[in-house]
């Protein structure tokens, strides 16, 4: 009785998409990849992220849009971590990563340690799933069992960084495209959006919404009047490239379901945000859905989130494990 109980729960794990089984993660992904080879990888990583968070609570943010834009480009694969040299073209000069992608110095802390303490073990493309994770938990949102198992890429792709991220101007179907390219829905879209209740943005991605954004000289009519006036203010028309806004204005430091109701009275900071009220009836349905239950939202962007993290990884003997995240072994 106890065997056949046995396999009945077991059987019930591999049904369900947050299953613990290998066939649930891709066929060699799986929560436990480095129970026996490296224990100690899933505390590291949470202690170095904590650290880093504890001193800026922005650095969250940055390390699960690392996550984002390595998935989007070859699969998870650490591409986006590879520095510039020999053959290798970064993806970190790419149009979306260029003078904004950071927490680079985090990952070089987190593969030092593991590199300590289980040399040549876990990946780099592992590090990044597991840091955007535990970024999610530590500024209030959802955690999730992580697959593991990613190999790194020995290759980047500059031209793939530049193609395949979503801009902060692209229009709703664009955007949307490049979500399905990848094998993600449009609900995937959406929750995973979410994520920008944290974080912040610079004004060079959101200020054609301030002043041009249909080229005819008018600000975004999607925009709220009295919110547009107060981003004018630190965002000029020229200059100030770089200067910060809240890319959720109740709650940057706070991963919660602000962002959704902010999309509701037109005051998502990025197009890319607001058209997902404003351009589809059913991403809108998903807006206010999420607005309204926060445990629901929560659920899909662990989902969404581990959805995305299985995008094309490289297990077995494709790729390699790196020494150093910044560079090939040889």
């Amino acid at each position: 009785m106890a065997g056949v109980t046995s396999f009945l729960l077991l059987s019930l794990l591999c049904i369900f998409p947050l299953c613990l089984c290998d066939q649930g993660y891709g066929g060699k992904l799986s929560p436990g990849f480095y129970a026996h080879s490296c224990p100690q990888a899933g505390e590291i990583v949470r202690s170095v992220v904590a650290n880093a968070v504890a001193k800026e609570t922005r650095m969250a943010a940055s390390l699960l849009r690392l996550h984002f834009h390595d998935c989007f480009v070859q699969g998870c694969d650490g591409s986006l971590l590879l520095d510039s040299s020999g053959r290798i073209t970064s993806e970190k000069n790419s149009n979306p990563n260029s003078k904004s992608a950071r927490g680079f110095d985090v990952v070089d802390q987190i593969k030092a340690q593991l590199e300590k303490e289980c040399p040549g073990t876990v990946s780099c493309a592992d590090v990044l799933t597991l840091a955007a994770r535990d970024s999610s938990v530590l500024t209030g949102g959802p955690s999730w069992m992580v697959p593991l198992g990613r190999r790194d890429s020995t290759s980047a792709s500059l031209s793939g960084s530049n193609n395949n991220i979503p801009a902060p101007n692209n229009t709703f179907n664009t955007i949307l495209s490049r979500f399905t390219s990848q094998g993600l829905d449009l609900t995937d879209l959406v929750a995973l959006s979410g994520s920008h209740t944290i974080g912040f943005s610079r004004c060079t991605s959101f200020r054609q919404r301030l002043y041009n954004q249909s080229e005819n000289g008018s600000p975004d009519s999607t925009l709220e009047q009295s919110y547009a006036a107060n981003l004018r203010q630190r965002c000029p028309r020229s200059g100030g490239d770089q200067i910060l806004s809240e890319l959720d204005i109740n709650s940057a430091g706070r991963f919660d379901n602000s962002y959704f109701k902010n999309l509701i009275e037109k005051m998502g900071l990025l197009s890319s945000d607001q058209v997902l009220f404003s351009s589809n009836e059913q991403s809108m349905e998903l807006v206010k859905k999420y607005a309204e239950d926060q445990e629901e939202f929560f659920e899909q962007f662990a989902e969404s989130m581990i959805k995305m993290g299985n995008i094309s990884p490289l297990t077995g003997s494709s790729g390699e494990i790196r020494k150093n995240c910044r560079k090939i072994n040889s």
